[in-house]
C-alpha cells in the first residue's frame, strides 16, 4: 500500500471520529438538559468542559512513546463503548441514584480526554507519510470536517429520527469501525504488537454493541416511566423536545421536557382563564392568534366565539400540533379543534413569525412554555411584545401565561412590567389549577386604560358562552389577589434580549413550596 492511501486511511479516521466526537458533546448536552434543566447553563458547561478534558487528553497523549497506533486503536475502542452506552447508562442510573448530573459530567470528562488524545496521536502516525505542514492542515481539516458533518447529523437525523435511543449507538459504530478498518490496514506496516488481542477485543466489542442496539430502547423507557409516577402511554423525542403523555386512571397528562402542560383532569381551570376574559373584552373578535398552543385546547375555546373568521396557530414543533390533530387523547380532550375550517396551523418560532407577519390581529393568545431558558425567555421579552403590539389591530388585546404569581413572584412581575414597557394597559389575572398550583396570567390592551380593565372584566356576563367552570363570580376570584405574600420588594428590571433577566427570577422561584 502506498504512502498516499496509508496517509489518507489515518485523515478518513480522523473525519470520523470529529463526527462521533460533536455527537457525542451534543447528545451529553441535550441529557444534561433533560435531568438537569436550564440548557443554556447546560450546553455551555458540558461543552466547555468537554473541550477542557480533550486540552488534558492532548497533554497526556505526548507520554506515550512507542506502539501509537495500538494506543489509537484502544483509545476508539473505549469511546465506541462509552458514546454507544452513555445515554441509556444515564436513564438507568437516574433509576437508582440521584447524582445523575454527576455522571453526565463524568462521562464528559471521560469522552473529552479521550478525544483529545486522538488529533495529536494520528498527526504523529502520520508524520511518516507527510511533511510536517501537510501533515497538520490535512489533519486538523479532516476533523474539522467531520465535526461539520457531526452536527448537521445531529440536528437532522439523529435528534428527531433516531433519538437518544439509537443515535449513540450510531456513533459508537462508527468509532469502532473506524478503529477496525485502521487496525486490518495499518497492523502490518506499524508492527502492532498484541494483535489477537485487539480481535479478540474487537469480537467481544461488536457483541456488546449489537446488544446493547436491541436492548436500549427498553432501557431508555424503563428509565423514562420511573421519572414519571404514572404509566408513560405515549413518549416521543421530537427536533426540539421530549413530548410525553402518562394515564393514571382515565385521566391523561401532557408533559414537554419533563414539565407539565395539561391534565384532563383540570386542564379547564387553566385554559378558561386563558382565553375568556380576553375574548369577552374584544368588541369583535375576528383574527385570533395563538402562539404555542399545540395541544388545542386553546383553540377549542376560541372556537366558542361565532364571531371569530380566522385562528392561526404558532408551533414551532410539528409533532405536537400533529399530536395534538392526531393522538385520541388529545383529539378527545380539545374535542378535534386543530382540525376545524377556522384554523390555520403554522409551525414556526414564534418569535420569527411575529417579526416576519404582514396581518394583524384582533387578539393574541400566547400559551407559551414556561420562561425557564433564556431561549424561552426571549417569547416573554421586550422585543417580543412590541412585535405582539405592532401587529395587534388598535383596540387589539393580548394575554399570556406568566407561570405562578406566588411560586415565582418576581417571574410574574417582570412579565406584567415587560408587557407594560412594551406599551400595553395590563392586569394580572389568577386561578388555583389542581394539578399545577396557583397559575397566573397578563392580560394586555392597546386601547383600553388600567383603570378600565378590571371594571370591563367585572361587567363580562358569562351567559352566552358554554363554560364548565369560569362565570362572573369566577371573575371576582380571578381578578382578586389581596395583600402580597412573599415580601419580595426588591426592584424588578424588565426583559429584553440584550438583557435576559426573567429566566433568573423564574429559577429563583419558590416551586419546592407546592
Amino acid at each position: 500500500m502506498s504512502f498516499h492511501k496509508k496517509s489518507n486511511i489515518l485523515k478518513y479516521a480522523l473525519f470520523a471520529t470529529g463526527l462521533s466526537g460533536i455527537v457525542a458533546e451534543y447528545i451529553l448536552a441535550t441529557l444534561a438538559t433533560y435531568f438537569l434543566g436550564n440548557s443554556v447553563f447546560q450546553w455551555t458547561m458540558i461543552i466547555s468542559i468537554m473541550l477542557f478534558s480533550m486540552g488534558i487528553g492532548s497533554r497526556i497523549s505526548k507520554y506515550l512513546e512507542v506502539q501509537l497506533l495500538k494506543y489509537f486503536l484502544l483509545i476508539e475502542f473505549s469511546l465506541s463503548i462509552l458514546t454507544s452506552f452513555s445515554a441509556i447508562s444515564i436513564y438507568f442510573l437516574s433509576v437508582f441514584s440521584s447524582a445523575t448530573g454527576f455522571f453526565i459530567y463524568l462521562l464528559a470528562i471521560m469522552i473529552g480526554i479521550l478525544i483529545g488524545m486522538e488529533i495529536p496521536l494520528v498527526i504523529r502516525l502520520n508524520d511518516t507519510f507527510e511533511e510536517l505542514k501537510v501533515n497538520i492542515a490535512t489533519v486538523m481539516e479532516k476533523d474539522y470536517y467531520g465535526s461539520f458533518a457531526g452536527g448537521l447529523f445531529f440536528a437532522f437525523v439523529g435528534l428527531p429520527y433516531l433519538g437518544l435511543a439509537y443515535t449513540p449507538f450510531i456513533l459508537g459504530s462508527i468509532n469502532f469501525i473506524v478503529a477496525v478498518a485502521v487496525f486490518l490496514k495499518l497492523r502490518k506496516p506499524f508492527q502492532i504488537r498484541g494483535s489477537s488481542l485487539i480481535s479478540g477485543m474487537a469480537f467481544g466489542i461488536s457483541i456488546l454493541l449489537v446488544a446493547g442496539f436491541i436492548y436500549s430502547k427498553p432501557i431508555i423507557l424503563y428509565g423514562e416511566q420511573v421519572k414519571y409516577k404514572d404509566k408513560i402511554v405515549y413518549s416521543e423525542q421530537s427536533r426540539y423536545q421530549k413530548i410525553v403523555i402518562t394515564q393514571w386512571k382515565n385521566n391523561y397528562w401532557l408533559f414537554i421536557d419533563g414539565n407539565q402542560q395539561l391534565s384532563t383532569l383540570d386542564e379547564w381551570l387553566y385554559h378558561e382563564p386563558l382565553v375568556h376574559p380576553v375574548m369577552q373584552l374584544s368588541e369583535l373578535p375576528q383574527n385570533v392568534l395563538i402562539l404555542g398552543g399545540g395541544d388545542g385546547c386553546a383553540v377549542r375555546e376560541v372556537l366558542k366565539y361565532r364571531e371569530v373568521q380566522q385562528i392561526t396557530v404558532v408551533d414551532i414543533d410539528p409533532a405536537m400540533t400533529t399530536l395534538g390533530q392526531t393522538h385520541p387523547v388529545l383529539t378527545e380532550v380539545n374535542q378535534n379543534a386543530l382540525n376545524h375550517p377556522k384554523v390555520n396551523i403554522v409551525n414556526r418560532d414564534a418569535y420569527q413569525f411575529l417579526n416576519d407577519s404582514q396581518d394583524y390581529f384582533d387578539i393574541i393568545i400566547a400559551d407559551l412554555p414556561d420562561p425557564k431558558t433564556v431561549e424561552l425567555g426571549r417569547l416573554y421579552s421586550l422585543e417580543f411584545y412590541q412585535l405582539c403590539y405592532r401587529i395587534l389591530r388598535p383596540r387589539g388585546l393580548i394575554v399570556t401565561q406568566a407561570g405562578s404569581p406566588y411560586y415565582a413572584t418576581q417571574a410574574f412581575q417582570c412579565i406584567e412590567k415587560t408587557m407594560t414597557a412594551a406599551g400595553f394597559q395590563t392586569i394580572p389575572l389568577h386561578n388555583q389549577v389542581l394539578t399545577m398550583g396557583e397559575w397566573g396570567w397578563i392580560l394586555g390592551s392597546k386601547s383600553i386604560p388600567k383603570l378600565q380593565l378590571k371594571a370591563k372584566l367585572l361587567k363580562i356576563d358569562f351567559n352566552n358562552i358554554e363554560t364548565r367552570w369560569i362565570n362572573n363570580e369566577a371573575m371576582n376570584l380571578i381578578l382578586s389577589f389581596g395583600k402580597p405574600i412573599f415580601s419580595e420588594k426588591s426592584e424588578i428590571e424588565v426583559n429584553t434580549l440584550i438583557n435576559p433577566r426573567l429566566y433568573q427570577y423564574y429559577l429563583k422561584g419558590n416551586w419546592d413550596i407546592y
